[in-house]
């Protein structure tokens, strides 16, 4: 072959590879200017960043975003982007083109005024995704089982456990978060999980020396020793470990005012007077803001100086008046610091309703809501306790006006309110209104955010 032609077969070589890169060229510059669509919700949005829940539940944040002003938090939105999503992750290199508000068929019915209203339209349209079974397995706050949790959990799709000194023993920080990161893993929804840590004679996580260097301290000792500056400083330490071990609710404070040291409550008070005990509920729930635990007012509307109602029925005789001036001051103290959950006692307070464990009675729940004013999660005392005799108690405690139902003996929970949906005996609405304002609550905590790290 003469040096001519295999210059030429050179020369054709050259001139095909240059086509071809000039057409891939040319294509991904094309790919690049092509836009697509995703609909979802707006999570977040600011001055240069945004981040949106698709209809997958998939989670994305768009950098260099300028908000006009229009974008709300909650609202549904139909996505112009420009590039490619990346789904293994939440940071995303892909840019925002053009927003468009979708319309969503909301349920008014079910929305309120209240404290998580910016968060109701995710909680709603995750709602709409899910089943009758997976709505009523997220009002239960379930007593976590020694034994086969993730199991349970995927059975029943639980809101999420409360966890014990048992979960606790001889375990490393490192096992505890390995242990409860899997239990988050193992859940379609994040999950509340959360402990009764006190202080005092009622601690799970400071029980272990490997958690924490000495248990907690009780109410009554940090006030004695350095007044509400000390249970602040306390509270806030006391976030900071539960939060890095991946426990994000607290069932506490004791905010309940007794002054019969020999009554069941009172060494878990503060064992000050009503105007004390109301600055120690404003403080705690104060310094607990921004820890990323929330902390749980108890036990509305007021223990009193009755007897303990894990062992039986409690009846509280006090007047009306008497609770308006001594017990409810507390509550409306941590309500107005914006306290995010209330829990609700077991003793029947006859004044209000004389019939009914305050867990179970639509007249104490209306207390809460139009006289201190709370519009957050209502939670139940443990429904396994003595003091509940109803069989229908599940039943009745989301028909009072519970948000979140705790039950130790929790396997059969979520079955005996499907049956009562399917039965007729409890209508799916109060089933929905429950189940949007928890979700709600964890959209407001961030916990969807949380779950995509």
């Amino acid at each position: 072959m003469n040096k001519v032609k295999i210059l030429g077969i050179v020369a054709i070589i050259i001139l095909i590879v240059f086509v071809i890169l000039t057409i891939n060229h040319k294509k991904e510059n094309r790919d690049l200017e092509t836009s697509e669509e995703i609909s979802g919700k707006i999570l977040s949005v600011s001055s240069d960043e945004l981040t949106i829940q698709d209809d997958e539940n998939l989670i994305y944040t768009f950098k260099k975003f300028k908000d006009d002003g229009n974008l709300t938090i909650g609202d549904s939105f139909v996505f112009n982007y420009k590039g490619t999503l990346n789904k293994n992750t939440c940071e995303q290199t892909a840019s925002i083109l053009k927003v468009a508000k979708m319309d969503v068929a909301d349920d008014d019915s079910l929305f309120d005024n209240g404290m998580f209203k910016d968060f109701y339209k995710m909680a709603y349209n995750t709602l709409n995704k899910m089943t009758t079974q997976e709505k009523i397995g997220q009002v239960i706050l379930a007593g976590a089982p020694e034994n086969n949790q993730i199991e349970a959990l995927q059975r029943n799709n639980y809101s999420g456990y409360i966890l014990y000194k048992r979960d606790f023993d001889g375990k490393t920080p490192n096992e505890v978060i390995k242990h409860i990161n899997s239990l988050q893993r193992s859940s379609k929804i994040p999950l509340l999980i959360a402990v009764d840590e006190e202080g005092g004679s009622v601690i799970r996580v400071s029980s272990n020396s490997k958690l924490v260097s000495e248990p907690f301290k009780s109410s009554q000792e940090l006030y004695n020793t350095g007044g509400l500056n000390l249970i602040k400083n306390d509270t806030i330490n006391k976030s900071k470990i539960l939060e890095n071990l991946g426990i994000n609710v607290n069932l506490a404070p004791v905010v309940d005012v007794s002054d019969d040291k020999d009554s069941y409550i009172y060494k878990r008070t503060l064992g000050q007077n009503t105007d004390v005990t109301s600055d120690y509920a404003k403080t705690v729930i104060q310094a607990s803001k921004g820890t990323g635990v929330s902390y749980t007012l108890k036990h509305f509307p007021g223990y009193g100086n009755n007897k303990d109602t894990h062992n039986g029925i409690s009846t509280d005789s006090r007047t009306y008046e008497e609770l308006v001036k001594n017990d409810l001051p507390p509550f409306i103290s941590g309500v107005k610091a914006g306290a995010e959950a209330v829990l609700v006692g077991h003793s029947i307070v006859s004044s209000v309703d004389s019939k009914n464990p305050a867990t179970l009675s639509a007249s104490v729940h209306n207390l809460l809501t139009n006289e201190v004013g709370f519009t957050g999660i209502s939670i139940t005392d443990d429904l396994s306790m003595a003091a509940i005799t109803d069989s229908d108690a599940l039943v009745k405690a989301l028909m009072a006006g519970n948000d979140l139902l705790i039950v130790t003996d929790s396997e059969g929970s979520v079955n005996t309110l499907l049956k009562a949906v399917n039965e007729g005996t409890l209508s799916e609405k109060v089933v929905d209104k429950a189940a949007l304002r928890v979700l709600a609550w964890k959209y407001y905590k961030g916990l969807f955010l949380d779950n995509q790290k």
